[in-house]
């Protein structure tokens, strides 16, 4: 009877054996992960700098345009100084005007002062050469001298009061002065000579000289 109890108690190698689990651990065979809503990375890109370049020999296209400052400026003056004369007026006039416009602008001149333009201008009558072009005859190279840094004051003067802004003044030297060179005053001599060379005023202080009006 032992012998049969003990027996009893055996159990083959085969059999089932149960195990116990450790804590948090699953018996599942196939256990499920929960889903965890993991946060969403956004990839960022860095676009990489080009790398210059390099020629191996030069081409001779520049892609970027010069620029001249100076250009700029003269362009801007230029526009800003520059009337646009085929917008001006331009009206018909008769040389009677023309003769009595220019008599009043040499008494003017001889109102400032100025008797070499003055004379100049009284002396001979104005010579039309085109229709609004017009000559005015002088003397002599000191005559030119001294007239034409105030030449475009005379042409402006008659563009206003004949309302044609194509009117245009030029200087002839005549082939026959006579004896015109006696209007010149001693301030005008020395005026425009200075003005060929503006070394005669730096000789004029130097030595303390007077010029004869």
């Amino acid at each position: 009877m032992f012998a049969q109890t003990r027996a009893g108690k055996k159990k083959w190698l085969t059999a089932r054996v149960d195990i116990l689990p450790f804590p948090n651990q699953s018996l599942r065979k196939n256990p499920q992960t929960p889903k965890v809503n993991q946060p969403v990375v956004k990839q960022s890109y860095v676009q990489e700098p080009e790398k210059p370049r390099v020629l191996s020999e030069p081409t001779g296209n520049i892609g970027s345009t010069h620029v001249s400052i100076k250009k700029i400026l003269e362009d801007q003056k230029s526009k800003d100084t520059s009337p646009d004369l085929q917008n001006l007026p331009r009206e018909g006039f008769s040389k009677e005007q023309v003769k009595m416009y220019w008599k009043q602008f040499a008494f003017q001149m001889k109102e400032n002062g100025m008797e070499t333009f003055y004379h100049a201008l009284i002396k001979r009558e104005p010579h039309f050469l085109e229709e609004e072009k017009f000559g005015l005859e002088v003397d002599n190279q000191i005559q030119i001298d001294y007239i034409n840094p105030i030449l475009g004051d005379f042409i402006d003067f008659m563009r206003k009061n004949l309302k044609n802004y194509q009117i245009e003044i030029e200087l002839i030297l005549t082939d026959n002065p006579g004896k015109e060179i006696k209007f010149l005053t001693g301030k005008d001599k020395f005026n425009a000579l200075a003005r060929r060379n503006p070394n005669l005023h730096t000789l004029k202080n130097l030595f303390n000289l007077d010029i004869e009006f």
